[in-house]
C-alpha cells in the first residue's frame, strides 16, 4: 500500500466514525476561542471549560481583559496549569490585541503569533477552527497517532505538521486535525492504546507490527 492509499482509506475511516469532528473547548466567539486555547495548554479541555464561563463573563471583550491585573486574571485560572505564566499572556494578549489589530483576532497565523503567549500550534488552532483555514495544529495526541498509524514519520511536532499537510487534501484539514486528536483522546491512547475499539487496525502501523500474544 503507498503512503496515498493509507491516507485515503484513513480519511475515509474517520470522515465515516467522526462525522462531526469538532473542538471540545467551549466558546461562543473567536475571542473566547483563543482564550480557550491559550488556556488548554498541557492542560485538558475539560479543565479548560470549567473555568472559563467565570472568566468570560468577567472579561467578555479585549477592553475587559486588557484593564485586568494578571493576579485578577490568575483568580479564575488558578486550577489550569502554569496559571501565573497564563494570566500574564492573557492580559498582555488583550493589550496587543486593542493597540495593533482593532481588537480583531487576525486570520493570519504569523500575525496571531505576534501575540503574547500564542505560538505556532496555537496559532494553527485558530486559524483553522475559528476560519477554517487548511491548518494543521500537532499537539502530543496528533503527534503519537499520526506516527503511530504511519501517516507519519516525524521526529518533532513541525515535521509531523508538514507532512500531514503535504498528504491530506485541504479541503479535509480542518476536520483531520480534529479526527486525529479526537483518535488520540479516546482511543489511540499514550500509555495503553484500545487496539480493540479501533476502527484503523488494517491500515496501522503500530497494531500490524505487534508481536502476536
Amino acid at each position: 500500500m503507498t503512503i496515498e492509499q493509507k491516507y485515503k482509506k484513513v480519511i475515509q475511516l474517520f470522515a465515516q466514525n467522526i462525522p462531526d469532528a469538532k473542538s471540545e473547548l467551549h466558546f461562543t466567539n473567536n475571542f473566547e476561542l483563543l482564550i480557550a486555547v491559550m488556556l488548554s495548554a498541557q492542560c485538558t479541555d475539560k479543565r479548560v471549560n470549567l473555568v472559563t464561563p467565570a472568566l468570560f463573563k468577567a472579561f467578555p471583550t479585549p477592553q475587559h481583559l486588557a484593564s485586568a491585573s494578571p493576579q485578577q486574571v490568575y483568580n479564575y485560572i488558578k486550577s489550569i496549569s502554569y496559571p501565573n505564566n497564563k494570566a500574564q499572556h492573557l492580559v498582555a494578549m488583550a493589550q496587543k490585541l486593542i493597540t495593533d489589530f482593532n481588537s480583531t483576532i487576525p486570520q493570519d497565523t504569523n500575525l496571531l503569533q505576534q501575540l503574547p503567549g500564542v505560538g505556532r500550534k496555537t496559532a494553527n488552532v485558530i486559524a483553522s477552527v475559528a476560519f477554517n483555514q487548511p491548518k494543521m495544529a500537532v499537539d502530543t495526541h496528533i503527534f503519537r497517532v499520526a506516527n503511530r498509524i504511519g501517516l507519519t514519520n516525524a521526529k518533532n511536532p513541525l515535521q509531523s505538521e508538514k507532512q500531514l499537510i503535504q498528504h491530506i487534501p485541504e479541503k479535509h484539514i480542518p476536520n483531520a486535525h480534529h479526527w486525529l486528536l479526537l483518535h488520540g483522546r479516546y482511543v489511540c491512547k499514550a500509555k495503553k492504546p484500545e487496539c480493540k475499539q479501533c476502527y484503523l487496525t488494517k491500515y496501522c502501523d503500530y497494531f500490524n507490527q505487534k508481536p502476536l500474544l
